[in-house]
């Protein structure tokens, strides 16, 4: 399949606004609708949070956490099982003015890693906590663990069964979630949070916590969120490959054609990307069948996949 770039509504000037993505794949035709749906509602969260007063970082974790609340997306409750039937969760959030930014990765009972992302964030010691050293951390900053069986869907169940059977595949058709937001100051802030892929062994980690792969934001840039094949976008490390080549100031459009076209060529990856800039530029591109999206901000609104 051909790289593709979204609609012309999804690349252009925007001012303030968020735009977030519902995970690339192929989402089944009856199912595109709600897809659809749940991005706008996203989009909309997060403008609402800046035309409150909030920073583009809390713009990307208010679009977010609605994504990761969404079962249909491969994110906080509904995400993809792992090979033992479980939910770990990787998420990540980074703003471009400071670069502070929070992760963790391979974390168990919790709702909502974006939030936990931003404890990180917040704490500043490190950037990237994993595993039962993120479920500590979070309980100690007063994260209310959850019921795992309560992050699991039907849906869920039965992709991991098929994917056990060698009857499916390890993608998830609406897959890892993520937000780019731009403030009326100009600063630049990405959120990105996944489930990873359908029966991958316990502690695998994907490219969606990684900052420089998934996730990336800097000022001097942009605000990037991957989604796709988390080993490919690892191996070239696509946020970071996309945010240079801003930052030399090429077109936003071309860039994130050619960073997928250059991932597919050396790893046989596809995915997608979204990006806002400083400016206010916004632009997203695809290499799969679909990839849900919306953006919400002072010029209008508008949604597909």
């Amino acid at each position: 399949m051909l790289v593709v770039a979204m609609p012309d509504v999804c690349a252009g000037e925007m001012g303030p606004g968020v735009l977030v993505h519902g995970g690339a794949g192929d989402v089944d035709p009856a199912r595109r609708s709600d897809h659809v749906d749940g991005c706008r509602e996203a989009a909309r969260a997060g403008f609402a949070v800046l035309r409150s007063g909030g920073s583009a970082l809390d713009a990307a974790q208010a679009a977010a956490r609605v994504l990761e609340d969404l079962p249909m997306f491969n994110a906080g409750t509904g995400a993809a099982l792992t090979e033992e039937g479980t939910v770990e969760h990787d998420a990540a959030l980074m703003e471009g003015t400071t670069l502070r930014a929070g992760g963790v990765a391979a974390v168990r009972g919790f709702k909502n890693p974006v939030d936990l992302a931003r404890a990180v964030l917040e704490d500043g010691r490190h950037v990237l906590l994993v595993g039962d050293g993120a479920a500590r951390f979070a309980r100690a900053h007063s994260f209310e663990a959850v019921d795992e069986a309560s992050l699991v869907t039907a849906r869920a169940r039965e992709a991991l069964a098929k994917v056990l059977s060698g009857r499916g595949a390890t993608g998830w058709a609406g897959g890892t979630i993520g937000a780019v937001a731009r403030d009326g100051r100009g600063g630049v802030a990405a959120a990105t949070s996944t489930g990873g892929t359908v029966g991958k062994r316990l502690g695998r980690v994907g490219d969606s916590p990684i900052l420089g792969a998934g996730t990336l934001a800097d000022d001097r840039a942009c605000a990037v969120s991957a989604t796709g094949d988390g080993e490919g976008i690892l191996k070239v490390g696509l946020a970071r490959v996309v945010a240079l080549a801003l930052e030399r100031g090429e077109v936003a459009e071309s860039v994130l054609v050619s960073a997928l076209e250059r991932m597919r060529e050396r790893t046989g990856a596809t995915g997608g990307l979204i990006v806002f800039t400083p400016a206010g530029r916004f632009a997203a591109a695809r290499s799969t069948a679909t990839m849900s999206w919306a953006v919400a901000g002072e010029r209008g609104q508008d949604a597909g996949i």
